[in-house]
């Protein structure tokens, strides 16, 4: 279903090289109950996609959409990005149609921007009783994707001292939701000097682990 659409996506390729080519897709930004922060790094996707598009050769929309878990058209949606720092709540029916998505074929990245992990373990646990968020050895696919990260995630932001992890609910073998941890890899994203302290390096990487994401969640079986 939504995994032929995605491979059907990825072979799009313009017919006339000087006629504009509609976007393949759009990304989409979660906006989730609870009054947590959803619409944090404002810069950050757009950024990410411009790169994706730069160096990866994709077609995505320029802006990313926004969307609801009850909204029929979050199947329409290959890759769906989280973020936040507060409080995060599901409905019954967000938990049971968010598990449709990814049971079909869609991908979530949650990203932690300090202060999300407490509030959405439990949460997943609505969409999979049955999963545990376990971490991704350095070996996994979505680390050696057009870039390479031999030691897993980037460390953009420092916080408690801890080292960056990358999460993984794993539903019959297949990810279907990457969770980034301790990392921050969407501020990352974010333009150049909006945080001081980011160099251009940090930046760089962040985006690469961001492309490698995408390409994973458009290519995997």
């Amino acid at each position: 279903m939504l995994k032929n659409l995605l491979l059907a996506l990825l072979c799009v390729l313009p017919l006339l090289a000087a006629a504009p080519v509609a976007p393949s897709f759009k990304i989409a930004k979660l906006h989730y109950g609870g009054g947590g922060d959803w619409y944090a790094n404002k810069t950050s996707l757009p950024n990410l996609i411009r790169f994706c598009n730069q160096t990866l050769k994709t077609n995505i929309a320029p802006d990313e959409a926004t969307v609801e878990l009850d909204s029929p058209e979050l199947l329409t949606y290959p890759f769906l990005h989280m973020t936040g720092h507060g409080n995060v709540a599901f409905t019954e029916a967000e938990a049971k149609n968010l598990r449709r998505y990814l049971m079909g074929g869609g991908f979530l990245h949650i990203d932690d921007n300090y202060g999300l992990d407490k509030f959405i373990r439990p949460e997943m646990k609505k969409v999979f009783p049955e999963l545990e968020f376990v971490e991704l050895p350095f070996s996994h696919p979505v680390y050696h994707q057009k870039f390479d990260f031999p030691k897993g995630l980037p460390k953009v932001h420092e916080h408690d001292g801890k080292r960056p992890q990358g999460f993984g609910l794993l539903y019959k073998g297949r990810l279907v939701c990457f969770y980034s941890f301790e990392c921050d890899l969407g501020n990352g994203w974010e333009d150049l000097g909006t945080y001081p302290e980011d160099t251009p390096a940090v930046h760089e990487s962040a985006l690469k682990m961001g492309a490698n994401l995408v390409t994973y969640a458009l290519t995997q079986e």
